[in-house]
């Protein structure tokens, strides 16, 4: 399949644009989507090409954007609505919550979101405290919601286009740190992902690296560097929190005996605390050592750029988590 070197956020526009030019329910939606193009620049050039009609300009409100979106979705279109960052995303909980992941139950299966919910994620540059948070695991809480998490370029094209077409309300979570990474991707307008299936992107033997989003870039960082001492890391990149694909963990740590669970976000009731439960329950005849986790530190993120850094998982801190339990 031939492909192309892209930026994250190219192939998310290409996936946006293709999807829209393929389905005329497809229509975004979100505070500066249109005339400014996109926060982050994903929505470059809508405007211009699909009109207002299908570019919709919101007002500042996350809740407003969220209970469109839920509204649109039942009435049968299919809205991809943007939420700046992820932190914002907070003002929306009850309509993504209590209304999106919940109608098709409550309502005996007579009405679907078929929702996207686009937001960016992670921490930023000296962003502070309000503005840096790794936080999809709480979506990822609640049956009804899917939650997508991607790493590379490749696997946002494909993840985004299997989102758009689902029938469930869907937080599509992007890392901003990985919006400018260059990756390759197919050059192919029906190319998905299947939704709930993480993939392995390095095998190895001694130890299981579990990942998501931007973990994967110092887990394979970190798995370069322990290689020079003969470690073999295999690296499990969930792509989605919901539902999560805990058999193929499982079959990796069967053959590695131990695991590492690396994650940008903060540790207490956590994504970590969940696979780490997980592989106990299920692997504990299995277990060599126990299981390690690296995250961020549990405290508000500073404004000091050296602060900030501290405060977050880097190769480093894998690498010492793996070689402690070796």
């Amino acid at each position: 399949m031939a492909a192309k070197n892209l930026p994250m956020r190219d192939a998310l526009r290409r996936a946006l644009m293709e999807e829209m030019e393929r389905d005329e329910n497809v229509f975004v939606m979100g505070q500066e989507v249109g005339v400014w193009q996109g926060t982050h620049r994903v929505t470059q050039g809508f405007l211009e090409k699909f009109g207002e009609r299908r570019v919709r300009d919101t007002p500042i409100s996350e809740m407003a954007i969220a209970g469109a979106a839920v509204g649109a979705a039942m009435a049968g279109l299919r809205p991809v609505a943007e939420m700046m960052t992820i932190n914002f995303a907070f003002l929306a909980l009850d309509a993504m919550i209590n209304h999106a992941a919940k109608i098709h139950y409550m309502f005996n299966g007579q009405f679907k979101v078929p929702a996207v919910f686009r937001a960016a994620s992670g921490w930023g540059n000296q962003a502070t405290a309000t503005h840096s948070h790794t936080p999809e695991v709480i979506w990822a809480h609640f049956p009804g919601m899917y939650v997508a998490t991607p790493a590379t370029a490749g696997d946002a094209y494909g993840m985004l286009k299997t989102a758009i077409r689902n029938d469930n309300p869907i937080l599509f979570s992007e890392s901003i740190g990985l919006y400018p990474r260059p990756g390759q991707v197919p050059d192919d307008p029906d190319y998905m992902l299947p939704i709930g299936k993480a993939d392995v992107k390095r095998e190895g033997k001694h130890v299981t690296l579990v990942t998501y989003a931007r973990g994967l870039e110092w887990c394979t960082a970190a798995a370069k560097e322990l290689e020079k001492d003969g470690v073999q890391c295999e690296i499990v990149d969930m792509r989605w929190l919901r539902p999560l694909d805990t058999a193929t963990v499982f079959e990796s740590f069967k053959k590695t005996n131990r695991a590492v669970i690396v994650e940008e976000s903060l540790p207490f009731y956590s994504f970590g605390s969940e696979i780490a439960a997980q592989i106990q329950e299920h692997c504990f005849d299995y277990m060599d050592a126990p299981v390690k986790r690296v995250s961020a530190l549990d405290v508000p993120v500073p404004y000091s750029h050296d602060l900030e850094l501290m405060c977050f998982p880097n190769a480093q801190k894998v690498v010492e988590a793996v070689k402690s339990i070796l």
